[in-house]
């Protein structure tokens, strides 16, 4: 890889793990904290808004932000023709009598 295209590859993931960041922090921070009262006037489940995102809410969008950062990570591994590491990994196929090959 380039130095120019290295360069841009990091860019590009430097913008998507902030990007992913600031959506963490306005949902754990903002709707659990700052925007609490706001949000506590609708409710979700029996609970208050507010207080769900607090306790349930932001785990789950943590959660999903991880898978969100993989498939985001692997378009910008195809768009750079970079190779994953599990096309790396050597293929060890077993034979009928338990050996490796």
């Amino acid at each position: 890889m380039s130095d120019s295209s290295a360069q841009s590859y990091w860019k590009s993931n430097i913008r998507i793990v902030l990007s992913l960041l600031a959506v963490w922090f306005f949902i754990s921070f903002g709707c659990g904290i700052l925007f609490v009262d706001l949000l506590d006037n609708f409710r979700i489940g029996g609970f208050k808004l507010g207080f769900w995102i607090a306790q349930q809410g932001a785990i789950l969008v943590f959660v999903a932000l991880i898978y969100v950062y993989i498939h985001l990570m692997d378009k910008l591994d195809d768009k750079y023709n970079l190779e994953s590491s599990k096309d790396n990994q050597p293929n060890l196929q077993t034979s009928t009598d338990g050996d490796t090959e």
